[in-house]
């Protein structure tokens, strides 16, 4: 499971432990090689021992980093990130019929090799943000006011400038994603109120509901305590939603951005109030790969991809719901509660 033709190296299940809030699949092969469906809930997990344990896993007598249960055995270990947090990486172990003892791979997952695809990215995104900046910024020039231009070049130069903006965004994307299936996704969490991100994010899609001719309305918001979240990852994935479901509405529908307390979350809603959408399409709304081959391009799958993965990286969850009034698109992110109740960073209603 998991190894390529050949006999090759066996592909490590990966998952990343936060400094703070609950534990992330990095892939599907972790929960493979533990022989589960979905992580069980995690709260304050901070290393191996509370995450193998909590999975029904113990450690093999006299071996550091092999664990069991059953008829199972997997090798484990974890690389220190800079932020604090930790990547584990597991990996089966096949047993040896003859000698009843298990084999164990040689190649692990090593912390340098992730530092390493990590620092490729940045270069990556660099050349390539810096080439596309420069396109941008002569446009920007050319169209000051400052010289004369006849209609023809006037327009050229305006889609030059509206492909550049987005070809820079699709490639901040790109890169954010990639870092993220690295467990490297950049969040500055800061304590702060949500209705301004939800204003943003409003505001900075206005003009392309505007052009659809549809509505984009952001309801009023119950009292709602602050949240300790990365402003920008939260309000992309607002815009992501918006984004999604303005290109699937039809001229005079509306979009409404609403928000209200469940327990311990709290929970943000992008309504569509239109026709539903095909359940296929609800069913695959977070699914980059399949999407882009079904619908022949990648921009709204990986933009709404991301916004999956910055939730996550909050703790949070998305998903989506249709009914006959309509489709939602929805993410959670967990609220901080008081020391004083003793719960641990990270615990969800």
């Amino acid at each position: 499971m998991g190894e390529t033709a050949g006999g090759n190296e066996t592909a490590p299940g990966l998952a990343l432990l936060p400094r703070q809030g609950t534990p992330r699949l990095l892939g599907p092969l972790l929960l493979d090689y533990l022989g589960l469906e979905a992580l069980p809930p995690l709260p304050a997990v901070t290393g191996i021992d509370g995450l193998m344990a909590a999975v029904g896993f113990s450690r093999k007598d006299g071996e550091r980093n092999l664990w069991e249960r059953q008829d199972r055995t997997v090798l484990v270990g974890e690389e220190p990130l800079e932020d604090g947090g930790r990547l584990v990486w597991a990996l089966p172990v096949p047993w040896n019929s003859e000698r009843g003892s298990p084999q164990v791979p040689q190649a692990s997952p090593s912390g340098e090799r992730v530092q390493d695809r990590v620092r490729f990215l940045s270069l990556a995104s660099h050349d390539l943000r810096g080439s596309l900046a420069n396109i941008r910024s002569y446009a920007a020039l050319l169209l000051n006011g400052r010289i004369p231009l006849e209609p023809k070049a006037q327009r050229g130069l305006e889609t030059i400038l509206r492909n550049a903006d987005r070809a820079l965004s699709f490639a901040q994307d790109f890169f954010d994603s990639s870092r993220a299936d690295l467990g490297a996704l950049a969040c500055e969490r800061e304590r702060q109120a949500l209705l301004p991100i939800l204003d943003a994010a409003v505001e900075r899609t206005r003009a392309a509901a505007s052009a659809a001719n549809v509505g984009l309305v952001l309801d009023t918001l119950p009292d709602l305590p602050d949240v300790t979240v990365d402003a920008g990852r939260i309000q992309h994935a607002v815009e992501a939603f918006v984004h999604h479901l303005l290109a699937r509405a039809q001229p005079g529908e509306a979009l409404h951005v609403r928000a209200e307390r469940l327990g311990h979350q709290v929970r943000v809603e992008v309504r569509r109030d239109g026709a539903a959408v095909p359940e296929e399409d609800i069913t695959a709304v977070f699914q980059c790969e399949e999407r882009a081959f079904r619908e022949r391009k990648l921009e709204d799958p990986l933009r709404v991809f991301l916004a999956r993965q910055e939730v996550e990286a909050h703790g949070g969850q998305v998903g989506a719901q249709a009914d006959e009034g309509g489709t939602t698109l929805f993410l959670t992110l967990p609220l901080s509660l008081p020391a004083e109740l003793g719960h641990p960073a990270g615990w969800q209603a």
